[in-house]
């Protein structure tokens, strides 16, 4: 038996069928058949098709099938176009003559009328024929099809109808009956059609124990019927029931039915610092639109005007205020079709805004088996208890009384204890039967340590929501450890995202805040943590601070300003933790939210963490002591100084003074031996920096990137443990330090931007630049009175990157061939390097060598371990043949340039990868390329004329050929696109890891190739559900866009993406969120006219199992559905058409057979190479 693979997305099918049984359908189908047989009754009644009949009756599968018709005439009985509107499946079985019947072609095109329109399932089963032949009618089906055109002249459009349905149907996936048993074949179809007729919602994760037949009760119930009205769903419940969890299954499940999408979590917790703009601005980024809002009522009529023609899913998860409500859904927002589901504490808050016109759904708690089931996969990591421990687990889950958060909790903190403990922590339990759900959370704590208790209420009072990777140390200097947060972990106290974020859950939370709200409920003065806004402000405002208060964190709105006294702190002995800011830091506002107009007479000299944005004073307070102070963080401070002196500080580790605009100079630092950060940047004021900073022999970073108005340094550097150094943008520094001891552990050298005037001033540092044996990265870039580095510059062998982007340079020191390790060498807009005028490329020679082209090809031959080399815009008129040296290179530069030509020698960069060439207007041709190069960007080429395409197969890069018209003029791009989209499919047959292609050209129309073409930048895919996930090998899609308005390069907004600019781009999104891909454009290099084409193939390892999950989700019809959608970004740039393609396992056998041809030209199996004619016979060097 061979299995077919579709080939498009659409299905059809034909019948003819008898009946006996009722209909076995799924409940609340309307089928009144379950199968419909089509075939050719002279072909197969009385063998296969009576054979295949029995044994559907037999498993009581309600089949029609006609059994008395005579194929006469063309005028077929309406009872048979009727049944198969009424099946839920058709059988096609396409024998020898099957169409030579006008009959069965008649069914046919029913069947692929019904499969579009009411996501009829067609399965076809090729009846001693070769599928090929059905497909593209031939042999008997040729036959058949000529004499239907002789025959119906009059009604050629039929005729046309019947070969297109064939076709359709011919490409679904089926049986192929030839020398397989027909028994074994039928068996297979039965199978297939119980699966169908028995399809199940797929099962969710074996972790979220209950999950699915809430989620099924939810579709049913609320969703099931999909109107054009708006649908309006509550999911309410206490905190920890699950609402949030079960939300976002159902989004998952269906936001791909949807013109548009956003799931917005934690609502409450984010207006509580007045952010719904933010929370506005998420959802218009989700419906693809990027909208500058000054407030929320602006934002309000931004979002009515965007979302009311539009079919879309929000889901707005813990919401408890009216105001929210209004500023994200408003009552007449939504476009028909649109679902908002909303989860909340408050049942009554949600029918109240909406009238009572919302569906409530009360969020339940698990059912005893459920329970037992997750409370055991958390204490035995399995799904059921151990023999001893059955009864205790009944108890424990009990208890719980079905929260799922209780369970997990619970459960995790019983894990591996003995039966004593777990009798222990019953009797506990049982003591206080009573209790709220917040006690059985407590149990969770009470087997940890004091430190480790201590940590959780810091975590629940004063770090939830930091990223680990900064908490780590932070927590270290409380007296905490990461053992620790490893502990809380394993008992599901806290959470550590993919991106590294420190989360706990919110009824956690508000369970170690009750812990501490009790230590004083009157009084938070007397709490040992204050979080909250009023709270805190109320301590503060009156002095009423106490000897308790142990931590803290003070974020305040950010149009709030509080005045405190001078006496705000002097009762707080043991503070150890205090941080001041705003909910959510103002990227563009100097200031905190606190003035001491009277100035601070005291803080604890039991403080660790001081993290205060906008310090209003000139100076720390002279009168207090901070001996145990750990991390020093004062963003957008108004200090001039920190201290006068020298203040005492063994324990500091961390100064960080970023966008300190009135600091002026840093003083002595000899009391901070153990500084191990000293981060100042962007402190424009600062022009003098002790001399101490030099002795600092512990410290790691240093940081002063964008003291633009810093001269010095000091005279010498002793800083032996320093890993980063940055002095970017201090454009007035003129001389580095000395190094006195050797910096053997200085990885990065930033310089870029200083003043640094030739090469005496870097000469100067020849003991830094030599002793330096671990410097890695030199960044000289925007230096632009450096013109020379000294010949011994060879010295610093461990060097990997260089940039010298933007100097003044006109040669490179011979030495470099001694930097073994070197990788990375930019020398971008070094104009100076064309400036003598030489007939040939002109790199690396110093001013002084007698031969220059000597100089080069030595300097080139010696960087063998190059492997990017960057050359854009230095005025380049000819690149020299020695270029093919440089046989490590990976990635070469050479966009802005005036060379004509590139050297033959090219080809022996065996290792390239990407070719940038970009604005090299004067380019006429590209020689023969490497084989293994994976992109060439050749944008705004305009003399392009020959591009060579390698016969190779293994030869497939992707290309940016923007706006070069003459080469597509002279050329055509039939075969650059066909040819290396089948090449590429080809090669990463059976790959677990395949890579994308992508072609970027001029162009006006979507290839033929394509089965799915859309007006606009959107379409859908249909896939039968019959489908395999690993039978679909990929998909191409393509989109022609144009720039309807142009606009001058310094009006738009640059975004660099390292390699390259773009001033556009298109995003492409595959199946909702399994896939999104973008194409950066540029106008960098001129503007962009006429119309232009995006080809982009991505095989399905590309998106790895988000394949099979997307293909699960089925419909009621049984097809997944895909959605592809361009969305353009940039003003001016429209997508004007799109389309994709299904690529499947036949396709890729297809393409084999052309592989193995003669002929280096590729021939497509659709429709002929599926590019137009006049593009076909163009000729490809």
């Amino acid at each position: 038996m061979t299995f077919l693979a579709i080939e498009n997305t659409s299905s059809s099918s034909s019948s003819s069928s008898s009946s006996s049984i009722p209909p076995s359908s799924t409940p609340g189908c309307k089928y009144e058949y379950d199968v419909f047989l089509s075939f050719r009754g002279t072909d197969t009644r009385n063998n296969f098709t009576d054979h295949l009949y029995d044994r559907l009756k037999q498993e009581g599968i309600f089949t029609f099938r006609d059994d008395e018709r005579l194929e006469q005439g063309t005028k077929i009985d309406s009872g048979l176009l009727r049944a198969i509107d009424e099946s839920k499946i058709v059988v096609v079985i396409l024998s020898k003559q099957y169409a030579s019947s006008s009959w069965c072609l008649i069914e046919l095109a029913k069947i692929v009328e019904c499969m579009d329109k009411k996501k009829l399932i067609v399965l076809p089963v090729f009846h001693y024929v070769d599928p090929s032949d059905v497909r593209n009618q031939r042999g008997s089906f040729a036959e058949a099809f000529t004499k239907h055109e002789n025959r119906f002249k009059d009604k050629i459009d039929n005729v046309k109808t019947w070969r297109a349905a064939l076709t359709e149907v011919a490409n679904l996936s089926g049986w192929h009956l030839e020398d397989n048993s027909e028994s074994e074949i039928i068996k297979k179809i039965i199978q297939r059609i119980n699966s169908e007729l028995d399809r199940e919602v797929p099962f969710v994760s074996e972790h979220l124990v209950g999950m699915e037949s809430r989620v099924k009760e939810m579709l049913d119930l609320w969703l099931g019927e999909r109107l054009n009205c708006v649908r309006l769903v509550g999911i309410c419940g206490m905190g920890g029931i699950g609402k949030t969890t079960l939300a976002r299954e159902i989004y998952n499940r269906i936001f791909h039915d949807f013109e548009a999408s956003s799931f917005i979590a934690d609502v409450r917790e984010e207006s509580e610092s007045r952010r719904l703009v933010s929370l506005q601005k998420n959802i218009l980024s989700k419906m693809g639109t990027k909208k500058y809002i000054l407030d929320v009522e602006e934002g309000k009529k931004i979002l009515r005007k965007r979302l009311c023609n539009k079919k879309v899913l929000i889901v707005l998860d813990d919401v408890n205020d009216d105001e929210q409500l209004k500023a994200l859904a408003g009552k007449d927002w939504f476009g028909p079709g649109s679902i908002i589901i909303v989860t909340s504490r408050d049942s009554h808050l949600l029918n109240r805004y909406w009238d009572g016109v919302i569906d409530i759904h009360i969020a339940k708690g698990l059912n005893d088996d459920e329970a037992l089931e997750l409370f055991s996969l958390k204490a035995f990591k399995k799904p059921h208890p151990e023999k001893n421990y059955v009864d205790l687990s009944i108890n424990f889950v009990s208890y719980a009384n079905g929260l799922p958060l209780a369970l997990r909790v619970l459960g995790s903190s019983l894990f591996g204890k003995t039966l004593d403990a777990w009798r222990s922590a019953r009797d506990k339990l049982e003591a206080k039967p009573s209790r709220a759900i917040m006690d059985v959370l407590e149990m969770s704590v009470v087997g940890l340590d004091d430190t480790q208790r201590e940590l959780f209420l810091d975590i629940a009072c004063l770090f939830k929501g930091m990223e680990n990777y900064c908490i780590r140390d932070t927590l270290e200097s409380l007296g905490h450890y990461t053992y620790d947060i490893d502990v809380l972990q394993d008992k599901s106290l806290i959470t550590i995202a993919s991106n590294g974020a420190l989360g706990m859950h919110d009824l956690l939370k508000e369970m170690g805040q009750d812990i501490v709200r009790r230590e004083s409920p009157e009084e938070p003065s007397k709490r040992s943590r204050l979080w909250s806004y009023k709270d805190v402000l109320h301590v503060l405002t009156s002095n009423a601070g106490t000897e308790v208060v142990k931590g803290i964190m003070l974020n305040m709105p950010i149009e709030a300003k509080e005045c405190l006294s001078a006496e705000a702190f002097s009762k707080m002995k043991i503070l150890r933790f205090l941080k001041i800011g705003y909910v959510h830091p103002p990227q563009d506002r100097i200031g905190g939210p606190i003035q001491l107009p009277q100035g601070l007479s005291y803080l604890s000299n039991e403080l660790r963490i001081l993290d205060w944005r906008g310090y209003p004073l000139k100076s720390m307070p002279t009168n207090v002591q901070l001996n145990k102070l750990v991390e020093l963080r004062m963003h957008y401070s108004d200090i001039k100084q920190l201290w006068k002196g020298i203040m005492i500080l063994n324990e500091l580790k961390l100064i960080d003074l970023s966008d300190s605009q009135n600091l002026i100079e840093i003083p002595d630092l000899s009391g901070v031996s153990n500084l191990k950060q000293l981060i100042l940047q962007r402190c424009t004021r600062l022009y003098k920096i002790h001399a101490s900073l030099g002795d600092l022999k512990r410290l790691i970073r240093l940081d002063l990137n964008g003291c633009k108005h810093l001269e010095s340094l000091p005279h010498k550097i002793n800083l032996e443990a320093l890993e980063f150094f940055n002095l970017s943008g201090c454009s007035k520094l003129k001389k580095f330090p000395d190094i006195v001891e050797n910096m053997s552990h200085l990885s990065k050298l930033c310089l870029s931007e200083t003043a640094i005037k030739d090469c005496k001033s870097l000469s100067s540092l020849p003991i830094a630049i030599y002793s330096l044996m671990s410097l890695k990265t030199l960044n000289l870039s925007g230096c632009s009175k450096l013109d020379e580095l000294p010949e011994n510059f060879g010295k610093i062998e461990s060097l990997e990157e260089l940039d010298l982007s933007g100097t003044a340079i006109t040669g490179l020191p011979s030495s470099l061939i001694h930097l073994k390790n070197l990788k990375v060498l930019s020398l971008s807009k070094c104009v100076g390097l064309s400036s003598n005028k030489l007939t040939r490329f002109s790199l690396m020679q110093p001013r002084r060598s007698p031969d220059p082209m000597g100089i080069l090809e030595r300097s080139l031959i010696g960087l063998c371990t190059l492997t990017k080399l960057d050359l854009s815009y230095c005025n380049v008129q000819t690149i020299p043949n020695v270029l093919g040296c440089l046989t490590s290179l990976k990635s070469l530069d050479l966009s802005g340039n005036d060379f004509v030509c590139l050297p033959e020698s090219i080809i022996q960069l065996s290792n390239l990868r990407a070719l940038l060439m970009g604005g090299c207007t004067h380019l006429q041709m590209l020689p023969k390329l490497p084989l293994n190069i994976g992109f060439i960007v050749a944008t705004q080429c305009t003399s392009l004329e020959t591009l060579s395409l390698r016969p190779e197969y293994d030869f497939r890069p992707s290309f940016c050929l923007l706006n070069c018209n003459k080469l597509i003029k002279n050329q055509g791009y039939g075969d650059l696109v066909s040819t290396m989209l089948r090449r590429h499919i080809i090669n990463h047959q059976g790959h677990q890891e395949g890579s994308d292609y992508y072609v970027v050209i001029p162009g006006s129309e979507i290839p033929k190739w394509f089965s799915h073409k859309n007006v606009g930048g959107s379409l859908n895919l249909q896939v039968p559900s019959n489908l395999l996930g690993n039978k679909l090998m990929g998909i191409a899609v393509c989109a022609i866009f144009v720039f309807r308005k142009h606009h001058p390069l310094h009006q738009l907004h640059i975004q660099d993406y390292g390699d390259w600019i773009g001033t556009h781009e298109i995003r492409c999104s595959i199946g909702g969120s399994i896939g999104s891909m973008f194409v950066i454009l540029s106008e960098e290099f001129g503007k962009i006219e006429s119309y232009q084409l995006w080809l982009h193939y991505f095989p399905s390892t590309y998106f790895g199992e988000d394949w099979k999950e997307l293909l699960n989700q089925v419909d009621a019809n049984g097809f997944s559905q895909i959605e592809v959608k361009f969305e353009p970004f940039g003003p001016g740039l429209e997508v004007t058409t799109c389309g994709a393609h299904l690529v499947f396992e036949r396709d890729i056998e297809d393409l084999n057979q052309t592989k193995a041809g003669p002929s280096n030209r590729i021939i497509t199996p659709y429709d002929e190479d599926g590019f137009k004619d006049s593009e076909k016979d163009t000729k490809i060097k």
